[in-house]
């Protein structure tokens, strides 16, 4: 697999510590709902919300080990998740500071302040990917009858747990040096200001085209550099209290997320619909009115964009530059809000008594000029370029049977080159992430033929075929079951 391909693969896995987020938004948003000005000191039922909520953010670098341990592994077993939650332990506890000055002989107030960050995002992430490769390899491995014990998955916590030693020994020495080189891009980062916050922005909508955001948001969400802006915010009265929340910045790399999602790409859909043919457009209407709605409720925006991503992507560029000038007046202004989830209504509403919030309001009619934006500038753009944006070019009335899952994964599978060239097959929300034996004997044209909406080469080993919500989990389901018949 192409490392590409690979980082895709942590990408997706990623999502399983990042889906426990809104489990905290929502308990924490509701506390501070409660008691906006006290945060809990005046209730003890919303003290209570707050302190639940926030038990889960302490724990977050954890999560992360054992999500991403378990997203990675080949059969998404418990077994691999508790292998990263030992190798973590492991890690943790013999880089802690009180360890690391008797390992070194040193008195503890010369032991470099890069161990005291060492229960961190970054070394869970690096703690689950190795955690998963471990189990991966040796889940299924058979020792001597005298061990046999300790064989398949009972070796594996074993194996991890001296992995986690043999971790610790190297980040014993290197950890320091990379602690340094993160602070320094983190604080070049934050020198650059809403800068920094509109060109994340930027880049963040454009790595959605090759499924590579994943990457990119814990520099900026999560404490890999310091930043760690969703915690802080959703740390509310705490956060403040302790210096990691500061009111008008803590924030800045989520609130200009709301305008987008909320408004400007439902502007978008708008601006699509009337685009659209006259003989398409009642079933452009539904499709948008789903999608814009996914994305004004929840900050789900696959379904939307992937609808032009491919078909139109200058539209999906004008996007990305779009995402990252609302990031950067956000954080100009300091009008702000977070999300534990997605930056849709729901978090809106929820972080809008955060005391972080502030002036939350304003990007209440930021959203309404980004949504005349997106209408004008999408409309014109499809009009003035003749985009085939859903609805033109093609009749979407056609009468269409019922269609046979069965016999449409079969031709996926051989458009992709035949079962023979397919290695691994997962999915995400929208798309088949696959491992292939070679990705250039995919027929992308048959593909497109089948109803995908595009179709991404990772490299030689991985391919990405955009199926689209709800259909690709079918297709993933039984292209499975075909392959292990």
């Amino acid at each position: 697999m192409s490392v590409l391909g690979y980082m895709q693969k942590v990408g997706k896995a990623l999502m399983v510590p990042v889906a426990t987020l809104p489990a905290a938004a929502i308990l924490m948003g509701v506390g501070y709902w409660m008691d906006p000005t006290g945060w809990g000191a005046n209730s003890v039922f919303a003290a209570f919300l707050i302190k639940s909520g926030g038990a889960i953010i302490d724990v977050m670098p954890m999560l992360f080990a054992i999500g991403v341990a378990f997203g990675l592994s080949k059969d998404k077993n418990g077994s691999a998740a508790l292998a990263g939650f030992i190798s973590f332990t492991v890690v943790t506890t013999l880089l802690s500071p009180a360890v690391v000055a008797q390992l070194e002989n040193i008195p503890l107030d010369q032991v470099p302040a890069a161990f005291g960050k060492i229960n961190n995002q970054f070394v869970g992430i690096i703690v689950g990917i190795i955690s998963a490769e471990i189990y991966n390899k040796y889940s299924t491995v058979e020792l001597p009858k005298a061990l046999a014990f300790f064989s398949g998955k009972r070796l594996v916590p074993i194996l991890t747990s001296i992995a986690g030693m043999a971790l610790s020994f190297v980040l014993l020495y290197v950890w320091p040096a990379i602690f340094d080189a993160l602070i320094a891009f983190g604080t070049q980062l934050q020198s650059m200001g809403a800068v920094g916050a509109g060109l994340f922005g930027f880049f963040n909508r454009l790595m959605l085209t090759v499924g590579m955001h994943h990457a990119l948001y814990p520099v900026f969400w999560f404490d890999v550099v310091g930043i760690n802006d969703i915690p802080n915010f959703l740390g509310g009265a705490q956060s403040i209290a302790n210096g990691t929340g500061i009111p008008g910045q803590t924030g800045m790399y989520q609130a200009g997320f709301f305008p987008i999602m909320m408004f400007g790409l439902p502007g978008a859909a708008l601006a699509i619909y009337h685009c659209a043919e006259k003989r398409n457009k009642a079933a452009v209407f539904s499709i948008m009115l789903a999608a814009a709605m996914a994305s004004f409720f929840t900050g789900i925006t696959e379904p939307l964009e992937f609808s032009f991503m491919f078909l139109a992507p200058w539209l999906y560029l004008i996007h990305a530059i779009l995402t990252g000038l609302s990031l950067f007046i956000a954080a100009s202004m300091e009008w702000m809000a977070g999300f534990g989830f997605s930056a849709g209504l729901v978090d809106f509403v929820l972080s809008s008594q955060n005391p972080l919030a502030v002036k939350w309001y304003m990007l209440i009619p930021q959203g309404l000029v980004f949504f005349v934006l997106y209408y004008t500038i999408f409309r014109f753009a499809i009009k003035k370029f003749n985009f085939l944006t859903p609805g033109r070019g093609e009749d979407m009335n056609k009468d269409e049977q019922e269609e046979n899952i069965t016999e449409v994964t079969k031709a996926y599978i051989e458009a992709i080159g035949g079962a023979d060239n397919i290695v691994e097959v997962d999915n995400c929300i929208t798309r088949l992430r696959l491992t292939v034996k070679d990705s250039a004997l995919a027929d992308s044209a048959k593909l497109k033929a089948l109803g995908a909406a595009g179709v991404v080469p990772m490299g030689k080993g991985g391919l990405q075929v955009i199926i689209g919500l709800g259909k690709v989990d079918k297709v993933a389901a039984e292209m499975k079951a075909i392959l292990n018949a």
